[in-house]
C-alpha cells in the first residue's frame, strides 16, 4: 500500500547542508550554524528552489526538536498576515524574551527566537511598514527570516535591514539527479526521455517536479513515460500547439475559430497556451523579428486579460487572429479586434 505523504515533504533536506545547487548561500549559513551569528535574512527567488527548506532547516539545526516550536513562529500566505496580525500577534511574539540556554543535545541554541514569514512579498505595504519598528525594537530577542519570490515587492526599509540570498533556478542536471534518487527510493523506472520532459514542465522548479512525479505514479504505476508526465501537469500537448500555429498560418480565420473552439472544448488552460505558443513563435524560422514582435506584444496584451478574468475564447481567439495577420504579414491595423 502506497504512503499518502507527499513526496514533497518526505524528500525535504533536513539540514542546510542538502540543499541543492545553492553553493553560496549554503556556504554562508554554514557558519552561521557554527557560531550562531544570524542577522535578519531575506530569500529571494523562483519558486521551488530550497527558499522555505532552507529557512526551516537553519531554525531546525540551531534550536532542535524541543526547542523548535517555542523559539519559531512560521506564518504562510494562507495566514492573515495584515497590519493587525503585525500589532498583535507577530509582535507579542517578538516582544518575549528568552532564556539562555547553553548547547544542549548537540545544538547551539542562541538566546534569540526566529520569526518566518513566508511568501512575504504578498503582505501589505502598511502591514510592512509596520514591522519596522518591531524589527529595530526586538532585534536583540528575534530575528525574522523574509521568504519571496520578488524582492521588488519587500519595501526598502525592510530589506535594507536584512542580508539577502538570491536562489537561483536548478539546472536541468542537478533536477535529473534528485529526481532519480526519489525514483530509486520508491522503485520507479523512468527513461531519459521522461525525465528531459519533467525538468522541461517543471521549468526549474523542484518541488512541481516531484509533485508531478508523484502524481504519475499514483495513476499510471511504477513505469512513467513522457506522455504519462504531460497529462498530469497541465501542459498542453504539442500536437494541440501544432494545430492552433497551423491554423494561424492558413489564413482561414474559420479554421482557426474551429480550433480555438476545440481547445477551449478539451478545457485546457488558456494562460498555458499563451506560454507555449510564445515558446514556439520565438523559435519559428520563417518569421521576421518585427512579426514575432507583433505576436509577443499580443501574447502579453492577452496574458493581462486573462489574470484580470477575462473570457478565454475571446482572448485566445483574439491572439490567433492577430497571430495570423503577422504570418501573412498585414499591417497591424488590419488585425481583428475581440
Amino acid at each position: 500500500m502506497q504512503s499518502s505523504q507527499q513526496w514533497v515533504e518526505k524528500y525535504r533536506p533536513r539540514q542546510v547542508k542538502d540543499v541543492a545547487y545553492q553553493e553560496e548561500v549554503v556556504r554562508v549559513l554554514t557558519n552561521t550554524l557554527e557560531t550562531g551569528s544570524c542577522p535578519h535574512m531575506l530569500f529571494y527567488g523562483p519558486p521551488g528552489t530550497g527558499k522555505t527548506t532552507t529557512a526551516l532547516a537553519i531554525a531546525r539545526q540551531l534550536f532542535g526538536p524541543e526547542l523548535y516550536k517555542s523559539r519559531v513562529l512560521e506564518l504562510n500566505a494562507s495566514d492573515d498576515r495584515g497590519i493587525n496580525v503585525v500589532r498583535t500577534k507577530i509582535k507579542d511574539f517578538a516582544a518575549v524574551a528568552v532564556g539562555t540556554v547553553k548547547r544542549k543535545n548537540g545544538y547551539l541554541c542562541p538566546p534569540f527566537k526566529i520569526i518566518v514569514l513566508d511568501e512575504a512579498d504578498s503582505m501589505t505595504e502598511d502591514a510592512q511598514n509596520a514591522l519596522r519598528r518591531t524589527m529595530e525594537t526586538y532585534s536583540k530577542v528575534t530575528r525574522f527570516f523574509f521568504i519571496c519570490n520578488y524582492v521588488s515587492r519587500i519595501i526598502e526599509p525592510l530589506a535594507s535591514r536584512c542580508a539577502k540570498f538570491r536562489f537561483k533556478p536548478l539546472s536541468e542536471e542537478i533536477m535529473s539527479s534528485r529526481i532519480l534518487y526519489i525514483c530509486k527510493e520508491e522503485g520507479l523506472c523512468l527513461d531519459a526521455k521522461a525525465l528531459s520532459t519533467l525538468s522541461s514542465i517543471s521549468h526549474g522548479d523542484l518541488r512541481r517536479a516531484i509533485t508531478y512525479l508523484q502524481s504519475a505514479a499514483r495513476l499510471f504505476g511504477s513505469s512513467i513515460s513522457s506522455e504519462n508526465l504531460i497529462s498530469v501537469s497541465g501542459v498542453v500537448p504539442e500536437k494541440v500547439v501544432e494545430a492552433v500555429l497551423q491554423a494561424c498560418r492558413s489564413g482561414n480565420f474559420d479554421f482557426a475559430n474551429k480550433e480555438v473552439n476545440n481547445f477551449i472544448a478539451e478545457g485546457y488552460p488558456a494562460s498555458q497556451m499563451l506560454t507555449q505558443l510564445f515558446e514556439a513563435i520565438v523559435e519559428e524560422n520563417d518569421l521576421s523579428d518585427e512579426q514575432k514582435a507583433r505576436i509577443s506584444k499580443k501574447l502579453g496584451e492577452a496574458d493581462k486579460c486573462l489574470v484580470d478574468g477575462a473570457d478565454e475564447y475571446l482572448q485566445l481567439l483574439d491572439v490567433v487572429s492577430n497571430t495570423m495577420k503577422a504570418f501573412s504579414n498585414m499591417p497591424e491595423e488590419f488585425a481583428y479586434e475581440c
